[in-house]
């Protein structure tokens, strides 16, 4: 696993939103990472109509970004563009909450169409000696089940539905098979859960061109003990880790049979 932090990105976002932005963060800014998960697309990604990502390679994750509360207009373009008039993706509204921790996701739909999803990440605090997992179904790929000793314990995860669950730290065991089935396709595998930190697992590409990968963006310091210090770190696994990345996904769901509930949300941004 390979893992990066986009300063160059970052910095440029800071630049263009310089106007939106406050002399340092504020109390109440919204915090807003970008997934750029489109395969063989580098992309140019404009704010407000200005360069703000310039060849933005499929994988990378840039972020995050203290935000003053507000819509920040985003488009897409093919990398290179003179401005954002023909744009690959949008432009697309993105609505941000004071106090409020996003990811934008540039991606494919589940029949191969670009498009844009905007997810609310979960920075609640955990229980002491919990650690949080979110899955991300944002790939050109059909729903997925999530087994537990052969049995399906969660059924028809779709793009771009999210699943999140909140599980006591250690290691948990799980298998991935295609939805109706029973046959793994991946695992069973033992996966870590991470006290005070929730891991987002994003599964991206297109199951028919053969290039599924994973992102992994983790956000820590949401322990209920004083210890705990936020950093927003973020990590980007490389897609030899997708089948990792898959394994981290049938945890967060394997453990739905326990006590702990699942909830799924859609957010879909607006199109113009």
């Amino acid at each position: 696993m390979r893992t990066r932090l986009l300063a160059g990105g970052v910095a440029g976002l800071a630049l263009v939103l310089a106007g939106a932005l406050p002399a340092s963060a504020a109390e109440g800014d919204a915090s807003l990472s970008v997934l750029h998960g489109v395969p063989g697309l580098t992309v140019d990604v404009w704010v407000n109509g200005e360069l703000t990502l310039d060849d933005f390679e499929p994988g990378d994750l840039a972020g995050p970004l203290m935000l003053a509360p507000g819509t920040y207009t985003v488009a897409i373009t093919a990398a290179d563009a003179v401005d954002d008039s023909a744009p690959a993706i949008g432009p697309v509204d993105l609505p941000l909450e004071a106090s409020k921790n996003y990811t934008a996701v540039a991606h494919l739909d589940a029949d191969g169409t670009p498009t844009a999803s905007l997810f609310t990440n979960d920075i609640s605090t955990t229980a002491a000696g919990e650690g949080r997992l979110t899955v991300r179904h944002v790939a050109a790929a059909p729903a997925v089940d999530i087994l537990a000793g052969g049995s399906p314990v969660i059924t028809a995860l779709e793009n771009p539905d999210e699943s999140i669950l909140n599980l006591a730290a250690g290691t948990v065991a799980a298998s991935v098979a295609a939805t109706g089935t029973t046959d793994p396709v991946i695992g069973p595998a033992d996966v870590a859960v991470t006290e005070g930190v929730n891991t987002i697992v994003y599964a991206w590409g297109s199951l028919t061109d053969s290039n599924l990968a994973l992102a992994v963006q983790t956000i820590d310091g949401l322990h209920s003990a004083p210890a705990g210090v936020p950093s927003g770190e973020l990590g980007l696994a490389d897609q030899s880790s997708a089948t990792s990345g898959w394994m981290i996904a049938g945890a967060l769901l394997l453990a739905a049979g326990g006590a702990a509930a699942v909830s799924r949300r859609r957010v879909q941004m607006a199109r113009d």
